[in-house]
Parts: C-alpha cells; sequence; structure tokens
C-alpha cells in the first residue's frame, strides 16, 4: 500500500462548508494568540521571566502541532485531495506524538518553576536562572523526540492493512493499528505501558508532585486574600493541565480494540484544536502581566 484515504471529521457533504469556516477560525485564534504570547515574551523585558519563557516554549508547540494536523486538514479541504503516503502519513504521527510529548514535560517544567516560585520565593531567582530554565526546555524537547522513536519504528514495521481508508481527519495511532491485519499486540502493550508510562505518567507525576507541595503551602498562608492571590499565580498552568490531560486520557489511555472511532475523533479535535487555542486565552485573560504588557505594545 501506497496511501491512505483521509475519510475526514464527517461525511455528510452539507456540514463540509461549516467545519471548514470553523476549522479555519480556530486555526486563525490559535495561530494568533500564540504569535502574540510569543513575540510579546520576545519583546517586553517585563516578562523576560522563567515561567514566560516556558510559556513561550508551549506557545511554539501549540503552533507547531497545529501546522502538522489542522493545517493539512484544512488543504485537504481547499485541494479535495484526502490522500496522504504512507510514508507521510507515519512522519505526521510521529511528529503529532512527539509534539505531544514535549508539551507534557514543558507543562511539568512550568509547574516546577510555580513549586518553586510559591513554596521556595526567596530562592527563586537563585534556582530558577536562565541557565536552568534553558537546560529545561532544551531536555523537554529533546527527550519528547527521543521517546517518541521506539513507536515511530514500531509503526513503521507495519506492512498489512486491511483497508487504504483511515476513519479519521489526520493520520493518527490508533486508526492506524485499527488497519492494521499485522500482529500489534505487542506495539500496543508497549503503548500502553512503556509509551504511556514515560511520555504521559512521568510529567503527569512530577506535575502532581508540585501541585501537592503548592497546596500544601497555600493551605497554610493565614488569610484568605493571600491565599486566592498566591493561586491565582499557577490558576492558568493547573487549568491548561486539566485540559490536556483530560482529552488525552480519554483519547488514548484505552486498549486499541475498545475505542470507537467515531467519537474518538472528537476528543482529538478538543485535543489539535481547542486545546492549543485555549492556552493563549487562558493565560491572556487571566494573567494581569500579559494584558499589561498587550497594553504598552498597543
Amino acid at each position: 500500500m501506497t496511501y491512505f484515504i483521509i475519510t475526514g471529521i464527517s461525511g455528510q457533504p452539507s456540514f463540509q462548508l461549516f467545519l471548514f469556516l470553523l476549522i479555519l477560525l480556530i486555526y486563525l485564534i490559535t495561530l494568533g494568540g500564540n504569535m502574540t504570547i510569543f513575540l510579546l515574551v520576545c519583546l517586553d523585558h517585563h516578562l523576560h521571566t522563567p515561567m514566560y519563557f516556558f510559556l513561550a516554549n508551549l506557545s511554539i508547540l501549540d503552533i507547531s502541532c497545529s501546522a502538522i494536523t489542522i493545517l493539512k486538514i484544512l488543504t485537504s479541504f481547499i485541494l479535495g485531495d484526502n490522500t496522504v503516503s504512507v510514508f507521510e502519513c507515519l512522519v505526521q504521527i510521529f511528529a503529532f506524538l512527539s509534539l505531544t510529548c514535549d508539551e507534557l514535560l514543558v507543562l511539568a517544567a512550568m509547574s516546577y518553576d510555580r513549586y518553586v516560585a510559591i513554596c521556595k520565593p526567596l530562592h527563586y531567582h537563585r534556582v530558577m536562572n536562565s541557565k536552568l530554565c534553558v537546560l529545561l526546555a532544551s531536555l523537554c524537547w529533546v527527550c519528547g523526540f527521543l521517546e517518541s522513536i521506539p513507536t515511530f519504528m514500531g509503526i513503521f514495521k507495519l506492512t498489512c492493512y486491511e483497508s487504504n481508508k483511515m476513519d479519521h481527519f489526520f493520520c493518527d495511532i490508533v486508526p492506524l493499528l485499527k488497519l492494521s491485519c499485522s500482529d500489534t499486540s505487542f506495539l500496543q502493550l508497549y503503548i500502553l505501558t512503556v509509551g504511556v508510562m514515560v511520555c504521559g505518567f512521568t510529567p503527569f507525576v512530577l506535575t502532581f508532585i508540585s501541585y501537592i507541595f503548592i497546596i500544601t503551602t497555600i493551605l497554610s498562608i493565614r488569610s484568605s486574600s493571600g491565599r486566592r492571590k498566591t493561586f491565582y499565580t499557577c490558576s492558568s498552568h493547573l487549568t491548561v493541565v486539566i485540559c490536556l490531560y483530560s482529552s488525552l486520557v480519554f483519547q488514548y489511555l484505552r486498549p486499541t480494540s475498545s475505542i470507537n472511532l467515531g467519537s474518538s475523533k472528537y476528543f482529538s479535535l478538543f485535543n489539535i484544536a481547542a486545546v492549543p487555542m485555549l492556552n493563549p486565552l487562558i493565560y491572556s485573560l487571566k494573567n494581569k502581566d500579559v494584558k499589561a504588557a498587550i497594553r504598552r505594545r498597543i
């Protein structure tokens, strides 16, 4: 087999124009919002802090993830070509997995930044220095791509497929495994154990531990206004973490045989479209520093 046919989000022709306009709007908001955050962090010296350094990395990841998924969907709508070569499909899966792992690791690094800021405020500038921030960000990017290589090698060895019609709107690992007539039991076991443990569970545990210490410190503050003010500094990050992990759990943390591709499309759409779009909105609407930077730039 040399190519796959991507069926798309909906098979109803009457919905195609509406879906195209909706996805185009989401993509423009995602691109504009994340580019705004990235440029603000680069241009405004008030945002040259560890938290916004990691936020700029998160914006780059959201733009990249949207480019390899949503942009491909829009191109298929415009050109009317729903075919994708097998090699291009595998590369898209590898890029999507890598960027997702990168995003989880960056969120874990951001949670550590919030832990130091809230639990060790007197040591914050000494601990979260520029060298450590660059090192953490580099490790997040490198580890995310390295973690996806074994999974990519596993799907690269798949040679037999029952059909070339993929019931999805972009190349994802779950519909690909469902199409394969090769024995994928070991690969599925690897994804659910090693893949999830390393790529998903490890950053989740690191984030969870950081927030245990953060919540403990917040509860020890005597005044209610002090507790609210302290929690407000990490509420944006916590909202993004909950949105991303919730969509990934419903989308991937199940055996392939029990996943319904029809309902899985909606979780995938939320993951690749809504989450990257919401990230800059959450951080800009709930963050006084970002809103002040926007006013200064305007």
